[in-house]
């Protein structure tokens, strides 16, 4: 990528970005996104970069690459570990149509069979930074990181700051909390925007982003270029065109009823076209309820979890 190309990239306004989430962020929920809210960007599922096969990716993972069209770009994310590895698989990736690639620095679950992966690469930040100068050598087109603020000490990041830049990383994710806190207290979204002030790169904020005001109060800290939103977005689909629209008051009930049906009932035919049969595509749905934290409508999606049926699962939506 061209020294400024991620700095025209983000030029223009603050980009809203659909998160990766692994299981659920499938290539149907994605163009379902794409069709309702515009994000500005989508990312695939986690990539899992294989180390003891010729094969660095699945052919099911580079087909999801090549069939994505439109003008939304598709970020595709890399979680692994070897410069080798990562490098081939970069390569196939690229060739594959993959024009922004990713590296994950933040799974807290983060260790493959023979491998340290996701944030337990935080830990060995001299060999993380020969990983990064070989991809970044490797990678054509864009190439950016999505990171925790550290392994243990949320105060890492400053230290990581400097070795993203010389590598010549384009641009950052910053989700601020711990690997070792998984997904336990509150983003700490005060040291987003002291990241921010000293960021030599692009700073996307990540992490709790469930409600306009977060949101909102996050792209007024000078420093930050985007938003990323992942349960937020999976639970209030329609977060982006509020957030857009700068609309504070909150979704009347019949509003959100109706949102919630749509958007459920839409993805029905997806899915049983995209995945094996009634049953696995009534489990992908019900993964999907697990992320819809409203107490208003707990009943009635907890019957809808127990359902054993889509013909069920389509009437006790009505209820919702």
């Amino acid at each position: 990528m061209k020294p400024n190309a991620a700095k025209k990239l983000f030029s223009q306004k603050p980009l809203l970005m659909l998160a990766p989430m692994q299981g659920l962020t499938n290539r149907v929920l994605r163009q379902w996104f794409i069709n309702q809210v515009a994000p500005d960007m989508v990312f695939t599922e986690f990539v899992r970069v294989q180390t003891r096969s010729r094969k660095r990716v699945t052919r099911s993972d580079l087909a999801e690459v090549s069939s994505h069209g439109g003008e939304t770009p598709l970020v595709v994310q890399m979680i692994g570990h070897g410069a080798e590895p990562l490098c081939e698989a970069a390569e196939g990736l690229e060739m594959a149509g993959a024009r922004h690639l990713n590296l994950n620095l933040g799974c807290p679950y983060g260790r493959m069979l023979s491998g340290a992966t996701g944030g337990e690469l935080l830990r060995e930040p001299l060999k993380l930074a020969a990983l990064l100068q070989r991809l970044r050598a490797q990678i054509k087109g864009d190439f950016s990181i999505k990171c925790r603020a550290g392994y243990d000490d949320p105060r890492q990041i400053f230290e990581l700051l400097p070795v993203f830049e010389d590598c010549g990383v384009d641009w950052l994710i910053l989700h601020p909390r711990t690997v070792e806190q998984r997904y336990t207290g509150h983003a700490d979204h005060e040291l987003t925007a002291e990241v921010a002030a000293k960021c030599p790169l692009p700073l996307v904020a990540n992490g709790d982003i469930n409600d306009v005001a977060t949101g909102l109060k996050l792209l007024q800290i000078p420093g930050i270029s985007g938003l990323m939103l992942g349960r937020g977005a999976l639970a209030d689909p329609f977060l982006f065109t509020r957030l857009r629209a700068e609309r504070l008051e909150p979704l009347t009930a019949e509003e959100r009823s109706r949102q919630l049906q749509g958007y459920i009932a839409a993805l029905i035919p997806a899915y049983l076209e995209q995945f094996c049969g009634e049953r696995q595509a009534l489990m992908k749905l019900k993964d999907l309820l697990n992320f819809i934290p409203d107490p208003a409508r707990q009943r009635v999606l907890g019957k809808m979890k127990r359902a054993q049926s889509l013909d069920k699962f389509r009437l006790l939506l009505q209820d919702v």
